[in-house]
């Protein structure tokens, strides 16, 4: 089996990736959310964002934060076939929650990693009356995974949190492990090429940007994905820590079938070292995942 990583979360930054075009108010909403993050086993803590969306502050390694644990039927899947995973969030009194507030467009997302970083899946469960959700999954391969689930809920005070669980799956067979791919700052997917420039210093806010070509040409016909032009999902290479890097200014405001060619991001990385970072644009009506290796000095 591939080496399981570190389960307990470590105390540090969380990225935070803020939708505005003003840097400053990005900055200082970053700095606002690390003096209120206290606790070392917190997976996230919510906090205002400007606007009304709730930021997340936390490496999403804890199962448990802010009175909410998630929980999965099961630890174990079935390989080299489609499955699902069925799972619940529960509050303090063990009682499964069933009232939940749109994030990004949607209740709950499930994101599935391998922890040699070599399979990602990123899909939207449904929820049942009784508070059992349930995520299909393409096939597997063996290995040791690491799920994820980000929502925004209500807290015991009435007020909304954006959460980052995460626990531990093991995919059932002789597991074979990938090395990470080496830093890059050019990936080819379906057909696309994206170039990502910027350098990333831990714990120091800094801009990311991609841009999206085709034959050589400008991609300039991105379509809104869960209301941006783009969803970057990036996880930490050895401990499995996870970040989102929204994308900020104009094209965060997809509004239109016109997106691209350049995007920009705000992100501030709370580790130095490798993350793989999974890059989710839409075309045609398809979805399109490219995912590159970057280093944070």
């Amino acid at each position: 089996m591939l080496p399981m990583p570190p389960t307990t979360p470590r105390r540090s930054w969380a990225a935070i990736a803020v939708l505005t075009t003003v840097l400053t108010t990005a900055v200082t909403s970053a700095v606002a959310a690390c003096s209120n993050s206290n606790s070392p086993s917190s997976g996230t803590s919510a906090m205002a964002m400007t606007g009304s969306e709730p930021m997340h502050d936390g490496t999403g390694l804890s199962a448990s934060d802010e009175g909410f644990t998630f929980t999965p039927t099961a630890t174990t899947l079935g390989a080299e076939s489609a499955t699902s995973l069925r799972f619940k969030i529960t509050d303090r009194a063990g009682t499964a929650v069933t009232s939940f507030v749109p994030d990004q467009t949607k209740l709950m997302h499930l994101y599935l990693v391998r922890s040699d970083l070599a399979e990602f899946q990123h899909v939207h469960p449904t929820m049942a009356a009784d508070g059992i959700w349930t995520s299909d999954l393409a096939a597997l391969t063996p290995g040791n995974y690491r799920a994820y689930v980000t929502f925004d809920a209500k807290n015991a005070l009435g007020g909304t949190v954006s959460e980052v669980l995460s626990k531990a799956l093991t995919v059932h067979g002789t597991a074979t492990a990938t090395a990470l791919p080496a830093t890059s700052s050019t990936i080819t997917a379906d057909g696309y090429t994206l170039t990502v420039s910027g350098k990333m210093t831990a714990a120091m806010p800094d801009t990311l940007t991609v841009t999206i070509s085709e034959n050589g040409q400008p991609v300039s016909d991105l379509q809104p994905y869960l209301g941006a032009y783009a969803h970057l999902t990036a996880i930490h290479a050895g401990d499995l820590a996870f970040a989102h890097l929204h994308p900020e200014g104009p094209t965060a405001m997809a509004m239109s079938d016109a997106g691209g060619p350049t995007l920009t991001f705000h992100a501030l990385m709370p580790e130095s070292g490798d993350w793989r970072v999974f890059i989710q644009f839409q075309t045609g009506g398809v979805l399109h995942t490219a995912a590159i290796t970057l280093r944070v000095a």
